[in-house]
């Protein structure tokens, strides 16, 4: 179980008991003797469990970051083939948009059809 979470139950447990033992008339020791006893030892645990937390954020070690290394020698030559691919894109489609479109190509069938729909 996390500690959040057990610390947050121990906590709902201590509550409970503290309400059990103002129910109890002082009366009866015997009853008012055994859950003081429980809610001593819900305290104790709950201590134990704040120190474990405790010790544990001491003891961890944040991540070490690395260093970021720029390469420039690497980005000056992915600056100098952009233009030079985007040239070469422009000229294929002009040389694509200037070129005259070219005919259906004419199946022997549709001029078949073609002669015997006229007659």
């Amino acid at each position: 179980m996390k500690a959040k979470k057990a610390l947050k139950r121990l906590t709902r447990v201590e509550a409970l008991l503290s309400d059990v033992l103002k129910q109890y008339a002082a009366s009866e020791k015997e009853v008012r003797e055994s859950l003081d006893s429980a809610k001593a030892s819900v305290a104790r645990a709950f201590e134990s469990v704040k120190g474990h937390i405790a010790a544990a954020l001491e003891t961890k070690k944040k991540p070490a970051k690395a260093k970021k290394v720029k390469r420039p020698a690497l980005a000056a030559k992915v600056k100098r083939k952009a233009p030079a691919k985007k040239a070469a894109q422009r000229k294929r489609r002009a040389a694509v948009a200037s070129a005259p479109p070219e005919p259906p190509p004419v199946s022997e069938t549709s001029s078949m059809d073609a002669a015997t729909a006229e007659s």
